[in-house]
């Protein structure tokens, strides 16, 4: 079965930064895009940053400048790093893959999800 895992989140001081990983397991032939998304209380889930299997990028405007999304293909992981974090960055962020688990058969894939708070 396939899995996401998340780590690197935690507690952070405004101007700081946090790097999250989100490696996938279990049995697949291909990963596709890889994606992060947030949400914070109260509001809607919103994406943050994309980045397919050939490394095109592309970021919210909100984080444009500060996030950096990568990814080592080897080791099926993702990582953000969060940079010059601001309190509006505080949220649940999830890791989203869409993963072919055989030549025909390719499923959306969610991560647990990660706390990065920021404090002011």
């Amino acid at each position: 079965q396939v899995q996401l895992v998340e780590s690197g989140g935690g507690l952070v001081q405004a101007g700081g930064s946090l790097r999250l990983s989100c490696a996938a397991s279990g049995s697949f032939f291909n990963i596709n895009a890889m994606k992060w998304y947030r949400q914070a209380p109260g509001k809607q889930r919103e994406l943050v940053a994309t980045i397919t299997n050939g490394d095109t990028t592309n970021y919210a405007d909100s984080v444009k400048g500060r996030f950096t999304i990568s990814r080592d293909n080897a080791k099926n992981t993702v990582y953000l790093q969060m940079n010059s974090l601001k309190p509006e960055d505080t949220a649940v962020y999830y890791c989203n893959a869409f993963i072919w688990t055989t030549m025909r058969m390719a499923e959306n894939y969610w991560g647990q999800g990660t706390q990065v708070t920021v404090s002011s």
